[in-house]
């Protein structure tokens, strides 16, 4: 395909100039100019480069957070033209926006009454909180008034939405009596957040949302990491469904970290909590696009996400490819060699805990060159050495990834 009607005549002009330029300053001939600047073109006419997380933290934040699956990747190329998003077909009149992203997000909840999804994480909170806590209270525990990155706090996000925050207890230990006490004709809800991205270990005590429940108001719930059900390598972690059964009013959370999905917030809950929220006037500019709707159905339907399969990667296959990997590569004349590596799930999702993994361990100079090679691989220094793991690298990126190491040892 000509390259002006795939990128537009600016990237290509670019792509031109630069090459010429190095023709000049010398680093090509003036007959590999052409080459050089079909080289230099960019893939897409978007910005983003798609990189190869080699970090070990499978939720990078800095890198997107969650890949998607190939069925989201499918329903998001699909969804790009005119689709049914807000029209039923059958009949020719409007529908519900998102309904079987909303249907698939319940069927996978089952106790939630009924699903809601905005733009991010932070919108379901903020959402929660204007439409029922504007000019009132929200009780919260001094031990979870958390900073949710990049310097974003939730104190500051809760009270932008008009609610006044009574804290209590201490940041080490809060009890049930420490909200019951606070509780009053303001009070909106009760908050629990989880402090997901920290851990404070030895003399610590936090209430239950089963204790909560109990107190006759709602208790809404940020588990953060999107976690619906429970999963076994994570037993620490909170899931939707559990917090719903223990008696939370509304549970919010995010779609892009241990659900493996797109970047959205989920509101899951009450049935007439949620159709609250949903017809809220701030709901109309949070929402999210079809797009979304289409990787969220399809993470939510389809296969195991990348994700999924990252956490539960086998760490005896993990010490084979990295083993294959470096004996190829040695063979190649990398400097490089084989070694146990521990991955984490990033995120904001279950600290203080590791994976098992296995690395490619190359010389530090390493890093500047894989991360500014033709396929971008980024991973971490550890030791004063750049180490490259795999538990974040699907399996069938191997040979690109070897292709990069030898691209960098070349350079």
């Amino acid at each position: 395909m000509d390259a002006s009607a795939r990128l537009g005549p600016g990237p290509v002009r670019d792509a031109v100039r630069r090459a010429q330029q190095r023709a000049r300053e010398g680093a090509v001939a003036p007959e590999e100019v052409p080459d050089t600047a079909v080289a230099l073109l960019p893939r897409t006419a978007g910005g983003l480069r798609p990189v190869i997380n080699a970090t070990g933290v499978l939720l990078h934040t800095n890198l997107g957070r969650a890949p998607l699956s190939a069925a989201a990747r499918q329903a998001v190329q699909e969804a790009a033209g005119p689709t049914d998003v807000e029209l039923d077909l059958e009949t020719g009149v409007r529908a519900r926006r998102g309904r079987s992203a909303l249907g698939a997000l319940r069927d996978r909840v089952p106790s939630a009454g009924a699903a809601h999804v905005v733009n991010n994480g932070a919108a379901a909170l903020v959402l929660a909180a204007t439409a029922l806590a504007a000019g009132r209270e929200i009780v919260i525990s001094r031990g979870e008034m958390v900073e949710i990155g990049d310097g974003f706090r939730l104190p500051d996000l809760l009270v932008s939405t008009g609610a006044r925050l009574r804290e209590v207890g201490t940041t080490n230990r809060t009890s049930t009596a420490d909200y019951a006490d606070a509780i009053g004709p303001q009070t909106a809800f009760v908050l629990k957040v989880h402090p997901s991205n920290f851990r404070i270990t030895g003399f610590t005590r936090a209430a239950e949302v089963g204790e909560l429940s109990g107190l006759g108001v709602p208790v809404v719930v940020d588990i953060g990491s999107g976690l619906l059900a429970p999963h076994p390598l994570l037993p620490e972690e909170p899931d939707a469904d559990s917090q719903l059964r223990s008696g939370a009013t509304l549970v919010t959370a995010s779609g892009d970290k241990l659900l493996g999905g797109p970047q959205c917030g989920l509101l899951l809950g009450e049935e007439g909590l949620v159709r609250t929220l949903a017809r809220h006037p701030l709901a109309r500019a949070l929402r999210v696009d079809k797009l979304t709707l289409a990787a969220l159905e399809a993470t939510l339907t389809g296969p195991d996400t990348p994700t999924a399969e990252a956490l539960a990667a086998d760490p005896a296959e993990l010490t084979r490819r990295a083993a294959r990997l470096a004996a190829a590569l040695s063979d190649a004349g990398a400097d490089v060699r084989a070694v146990p590596s521990a991955a984490t799930v990033g995120g904001g999702g279950a600290p203080g805990v590791t994976l098992p993994s296995a690395a490619l361990s190359l010389p530090e100079h390493y890093a500047a060159r894989l991360r500014t090679g033709p396929v971008p691989v980024v991973g971490r220094l550890e030791s004063g050495r750049c180490l490259l793991d795999l538990r974040s690298v699907p399996a069938g990126d191997d040979e690109r990834l070897a292709a990069a190491v030898r691209s960098a040892a070349e350079g």
